[in-house]
């Protein structure tokens, strides 16, 4: 299987690489717990049309190399670049949802945009979730440490929440037809992530602003959330994102939670077609 060792302390990171070697590079970044296989709705049927399709198992997630340190955003970010430049890709369009948007956006204003065109962020937390001066809707910090804490306690019972599956999903909001056995099998997915490697991400989160490097950004960024998203809220992720990075589009999806990636699969994957052809 595809290793490569990251540039940061050498952890070898598992990747992807999907479709023709000549076609558009689209490099898929994973949501906290997940790993590539989350991005099947959009990778295959895009490989199959003969874009590049790659993907990068975020350290301890996946099957990356379970360590103990490296994940703050700094190395993250460092941790995908070393992807770009292992593979010498160039012309990406870089995808990430949830917290991999916030790696996407740190690592363009760490390594620029000299490999990388264009940028979407599917669901993402970016700018960040946090209350904090400029966003003072967002969450506490204390209460986000708490849940962490208590995450720690129980995993397993964490990941397999009825109601946080329903809420993940928006599961309660008209065509959200996911089936009962795919919410059983994104939800052991995230089990695969270690209790380092989620706990660790989980309290990166608790920290994360990259407001500022959002306004910095050189390439065109596609937005795309939805109106339900109880992970990270469309009016202060989601529209903050796009108001602040110089050159957005915001798509919002109806009725779409944080799992829009499976619930509106096919949508999303036509926006990102499109998004790529521009």
């Amino acid at each position: 299987m595809p290793y490569f060792a990251s540039p940061a302390d050498g952890a070898q990171l598992h990747f992807v690489d999907h479709g023709p070697a000549d076609g558009p590079v689209a490099v898929f970044v994973n949501s906290a717990y997940l790993g590539t296989e989350m991005w099947e709705f959009q990778m295959l049927p895009l490989a199959a049309e003969g874009y590049r399709c790659v993907g990068l198992d975020r350290r301890g997630h996946g099957r990356s190399e379970d360590v103990w340190n490296g994940y703050d955003l700094d190395t993250l970010a460092d941790d995908l670049y070393g992807l770009l430049d292992h593979l010498d890709l160039r012309a990406v369009t870089l995808i990430g949802h949830s917290v991999g948007s916030a790696e996407i956006v740190r690592c363009l204003t760490r390594h620029g945009s000299g490999r990388v065109t264009r940028v979407a962020l599917v669901a993402g937390i970016a700018p960040g979730v946090v209350r904090t001066e400029d966003n003072p809707d967002g969450w506490d910090p204390e209460v986000m440490r708490a849940g962490n804490a208590a995450f720690l306690r129980d995993r397993a019972a964490f990941f397999n929440d009825p109601g946080a599956l329903r809420d993940f999903f928006a599961l309660h909001r008209p065509g959200n037809d996911v089936s009962t056995a795919y919410v059983r099998y994104l939800s052991d997915r995230c089990l695969v992530s270690t209790a380092r490697a989620s706990s660790a991400v989980q309290e990166t989160i608790v920290t994360l602003d990259v407001a500022p490097e959002l306004a910095k950004l050189e390439v065109p960024l596609l937005v795309v959330h939805g109106t339900h998203d109880a992970s990270a809220p469309l009016e202060t992720t989601g529209r903050r994102a796009a108001g602040l990075a110089p050159d957005a589009t915001l798509k919002v999806y109806e009725n779409a939670g944080h799992g829009l990636f499976a619930t509106h699969a096919e949508q999303l994957t036509a926006d990102l077609r499109e998004f790529m052809g521009d």
